[in-house]
């Protein structure tokens, strides 16, 4: 009988490791992530732009950083320039962060920089990764812990279910718990909604676009809006009532770099509450 190609048995190029064994590597990795970021420093909703960007400068600070993300990759609207086109730009001074990761990019116009999506965006992962930071994607926020007049958590649960059908969704979800949480979930705005729909603070939703006015005021008004709840990103024209800008970053990068900052001063402050042991 002749040998199946399944059985055939090339010139040995791989070392011999059994199903099992990979199977089990991939769970014990990603539930060592699970249990060690169940609770952390601060956790950050949505790895586009803004929230990588937190991320990456808050771990280079020292902190434990765990990334939420509901899609099955990183990077949000990043990879494209928009229309289905993937250069991106910049307006200066943002090129400086690009700079940073070592994205290389050419000058367009006078303040304006363009590099292809892709090369930016797996830069800023890479270095996110680089920095420490951990994820949890196919991830899908749900709620918020709200402890004592602030946010203290998030609960989520496994992105698909959200697909099944509504008779077998009885899946219950889990809650992981940090000192700031931060709501870069872009348009979606997912952690802010949950408190407008208790009307707890106040949503006004994006403005038409305009480039030069949006830009300025997403970094200008990213900051915390409640207790413990720091947004960054199109979180901020979508709570805000800012315009829109389109396929541009730069605003992104630097409201990602503000939370950060933003977010190291808070858990500064929790910290000093905190009574030292004796």
């Amino acid at each position: 009988m002749q040998e199946s190609i399944n059985e055939q048995r090339p010139e040995k190029i791989f070392a011999d490791v059994k199903e099992v064994e990979i199977t089990r590597a991939i769970a014990k990795e990603f539930y060592s992530v699970l249990q060690e970021r169940a609770e952390c420093d601060v956790i950050i909703i949505g790895a586009g732009p803004a929230g990588l960007t937190a991320a990456r400068e808050l771990s280079l600070m020292g902190y434990k950083i765990l990334v939420i993300e509901q899609n099955n990759y990183l990077g949000g609207g990043y990879w494209l320039g928009g229309f289905m086109m993937n250069p991106v730009t910049v307006r200066a001074p943002a090129q400086k962060i690009w700079d940073e990761l070592g994205i290389p990019y050419k000058k367009v116009g006078d303040g304006l920089y363009l590099t292809p999506g892709p090369h930016a965006v797996s830069k800023l992962i890479a270095a996110t990764c680089d920095a420490g930071v951990k994820f949890l994607n196919l991830t899908k926020f749900d709620d918020l812990v709200l402890r004592h007049g602030r946010v203290a958590g998030v609960v989520v649960n496994w992105m698909p279910v959200s697909a099944l059908p509504r008779n077998i969704t009885c899946v219950d979800p889990i809650a992981l718990e940090a000192k700031m949480i931060i709501d870069a979930s872009g348009h979606d705005s997912v952690a802010v909604k949950r408190l407008v729909d208790r009307n707890m603070i106040e949503w006004k939703g994006m403005n038409p676009m305009w480039v030069e006015n949006g830009e300025e005021h997403v970094v200008e008004k990213t900051g915390e809006v409640y207790p413990g709840l720091v947004i960054a990103g199109m979180s901020v024209t979508e709570t805000h009532g800012l315009a829109r800008m389109g396929p541009t970053f730069g605003s992104m990068l630097y409201s990602g770099k503000k939370a950060a900052e933003i977010t190291d001063q808070k858990i500064k402050e929790i910290d000093r509450k905190i009574p030292k042991k004796v």
